[in-house]
């Protein structure tokens, strides 16, 4: 949801509209006016969403009020909890975007195209692109007005800094630097279940859907690594790679060569003298492994490489939309 997130909502009034979230959406009176832009017409015309949501059978409603419902309760715990251990961390990331793939699992299965993938490869799936969001998001996220969101954890930024906002001046690069290896590698433990979870997939479609973002997550953080421009500015992939990914993405061929390409050039750019350069290789070696051991890395005739939190409460609205737009393209 999108509002999770928004520092300028009080805790008091954010938190119940969270929990009771999932019920909000069997309401086509309901809205709540918040976020600015395209999130304020969403929010303010939120009918619409129920409306769809109510003409879904039972099986999609079912599926997205847990998930929904799930959701509001983790993102409320967090609004009074703090992201200090790693294990904390996962946990968040669960909540807003773990579930997120599971949901999505659930629909895909309720549609009768696919298979129902296990847990642990639909919260991956979630984890490893929300985990690059909070990672490339940060100069926003530690800017934001009137205050700061916090979303990487105690346990790995206190290594490198006293006060996670200190990573941001130039006088602290080499160490902020080092922050965000440690980030992006903690990151890449998710792309084997992920690269795992695309394999199974059927239904081109739900395919694409699925492995155009996982691919954007390993070409941004090959970007974002041992790059300290994460504390300057925005970076991203060009729109031109963009376009190429969305364009090519249409079978495992092409996720497997994606990732392999987007994994070396990270392995490129780790420093032997960085902290964790010897996990961050043992980590792209991984997903080295998994893709040459698929056999279709040499099927894959062009190359993708040549030598992007959002407020919680348009995350529900978003989840919910998303999952309404699906289930009925499934249904007609």
């Amino acid at each position: 949801m999108f509002y999770e997130d928004d520092t300028s909502i009080p805790s008091d009034i954010k938190v119940p509209i969270l929990e009771s979230f999932h019920r909000h959406i069997y309401d086509c009176d309901w809205h709540f006016s918040c976020g600015t832009k395209d999130y304020k017409v969403l929010m303010d015309k939120f009918h619409y969403v129920s409306t769809a949501f109510l003409e879904l059978g039972p099986s999609y409603q079912v599926a997205i009020e847990d998930i929904t419902k799930r959701m509001g309760a983790g993102m409320a715990k967090f609004i009074c909890k703090e992201v200090e251990t790693v294990d904390d961390y996962d946990e968040y990331c669960h909540y807003v975007a773990g579930l997120v793939g599971l949901g999505l699992s659930k629909l895909f299965h309720a549609s009768g195209l696919e298979e129902l993938a296990p847990d642990s490869l639909s919260n991956s799936m979630g984890l490893f692109l929300q985990k690059t969001n909070i990672i490339r998001d940060y100069l926003e996220d530690i800017n934001e007005i009137p205050k700061s969101r916090m979303f990487w954890p105690w346990e790995i930024w206190s290594k490198y800094a006293s006060k996670l906002e200190d990573l941001k001046y130039e006088e602290n690069s080499t160490k902020a630097v080092q922050c965000l290896n440690d980030m992006v590698t903690n990151a890449l433990m998710h792309a084997e279940d992920c690269l795992h979870y695309m394999s199974a997939l059927k239904d081109l479609a739900i395919f694409r859907f699925c492995a155009i973002p996982q691919i954007m997550a390993i070409g941004t953080l090959a970007l974002c690594y041992n790059n300290v421009e994460v504390f300057r500015g925005v970076v991203k992939m060009r729109r031109g790679l963009t376009a190429r990914v969305i364009d090519q993405t249409r079978s495992m061929s092409d996720v497997y060569g994606a990732f392999f390409e987007f994994s070396s050039l990270l392995e490129s750019k780790i420093d032997d003298n960085d902290p964790n350069a010897s996990l961050t290789r043992h980590r792209v070696e991984a997903i080295h492994k998994a893709c040459i051991s698929s056999g279709f890395l040499n099927k894959r005739g062009r190359h993708m490489y040549e030598s992007k939190s959002y407020n919680s409460v348009l995350v529900l609205v978003v989840v919910v939309l998303v999952s309404v737009l699906f289930a009925i393209l499934y249904t007609k």
